[in-house]
């Protein structure tokens, strides 16, 4: 099938054990001097990591927390919502957005997705804003903008707050016009992110944080992460208990310096696969607002809508050795946990499409041409219909 040799180490999807090895050594130290400190809980690298980040970020306040879904919480928590309020979040995004509402006694709402970028669509958020919306959730999906402008225009025009989730398009940034550039997470109220390992910056275990340029939200935000105190034993509010661990700190603060040439990497791999797999049939490339960089923690592309189409492609993938990922299978609103909410098959046309489209190849900082040629071949292998 393919004149390029299938490569003899085994392709990963993700490769954070070749990622992390020119800087083990750095991480072996960071590990070695939080032990020595045994301040496990708020140890000193918890600050030093949240300075850092908001000098990365622009100078936005930065309250790190236990992962991405405590933020989204914590993001919501912020905005002293009343119960019941609605809460629109893309109809296609991982369940974490609708969670962290549903949790707090809010309304999800769905309102379907762009078909060309997979974020929301202004349209379809303008359609779902009622007298009871208290906040847009924009999802930056696979590590592009949402169209942070229009937005921001809606949320102003409405009276309700923009909470950006974060976690796969940190660095990334949006031009709203030729003069301006904003950082993805610091353009709505509060900015989240996650520090999953499989992030683009990720560390080795959970972790989190929130962005916002509001200094008094910022100490509220705290307050909130930390048991709602004001102060040791007094608590003004009612919060969670929502903490980096010093360790994951510490070592999030040797990747950090890191993050711009593994941004600059994965684009590369992506720009890569984007002349390999161009004009094979059946399977498109996803568009890219020209407003927003694209940080790429996902390569997504999407194949033709037929039946079992995307199934037959990632089997053989599978069968010669290349990886992939469906993210995500099953719209949010057809989720057995969301039925309560009452949309039906057919109501996000978009996003019910995508979910039987997508399909994610390998993408990493250390991913080599010689992989990449050899997965675009197996790709034109199936679009010209040899399966073998």
């Amino acid at each position: 099938m393919a004149t390029v040799p299938r490569p003899a180490a085994p392709i990963q999807l993700l490769d954070l054990a070749a990622q992390h090895a020119p800087i083990q050594d750095e991480l072996e130290a960071a590990v070695r001097q939080t032990l020595a400190e045994a301040a496990f809980i708020q140890g000193p690298a918890v600050g030093k990591f949240a300075q850092e980040l908001s000098q990365y970020l622009g100078g936005a306040h930065v309250i790190p927390c236990a992962n991405g879904t405590d933020a989204l919480q914590l993001a919501l928590m912020s905005l002293n919502l009343p119960a019941g309020a609605e809460v629109i979040v893309p109809a296609f995004t991982y369940v974490a957005t609708l969670e962290a509402a549903a949790v707090l006694g809010l309304r999800p709402v769905p309102a379907d997705v762009r078909p060309d970028t997979f974020n929301l669509a202004p349209a379809a958020v303008r359609a779902a804003l009622t007298p009871r919306t208290g906040a847009i959730v924009a999802v930056h999906l696979f590590g592009q903008c949402a169209d942070l402008l229009a937005l921001r225009e809606l949320a102003d025009a409405h009276g309700v707050a923009l909470i950006e989730d974060n976690a796969q398009a940190i660095g990334a940034t949006f031009q709203p016009n030729p003069q301006e550039t904003w950082l993805a997470g610091t353009v709505g109220e509060v900015g989240t992110t996650s520090f999953f390992p499989s992030k683009n910056l990720g560390g080795f275990g959970d972790g989190g944080a929130l962005f916002t340029r509001d200094e008094s939200r910022a100490t509220y935000l705290r307050q909130l992460a930390s048991h709602g105190q004001t102060r040791k034993y007094h608590h003004q509010h009612v919060g969670l208990n929502s903490r980096l661990d010093t360790l994951q700190a510490a070592l999030l603060r040797v990747k950090l310096p890191h993050l711009p040439a593994w941004t600059a990497a994965r684009q590369h791999v992506a720009a890569r696969y984007d002349a390999l797999l161009g004009g094979i049939p059946g399977i498109i490339i996803s568009a890219r607002d020209p407003r927003s960089t694209h940080v790429f923690h996902q390569y997504t592309i999407t194949v033709a809508d037929e039946p079992g189409r995307r199934d037959a492609l990632q089997q053989h993938l599978h069968q010669h050795g290349v990886p992939s990922a469906v993210y995500y299978p099953l719209p949010v609103h057809q989720q057995p946990a969301y039925q309560y909410l009452g949309y039906r098959a057919g109501q996000f046309p978009v996003a019910e499409r995508l979910c039987r489209t997508v399909l994610s190849l390998p993408i990493h900082p250390t991913l080599t041409e010689q992989e990449q040629v050899y997965i675009g071949e197996v790709l034109q292998a199936f679009g010209g219909g040899i399966a073998r």
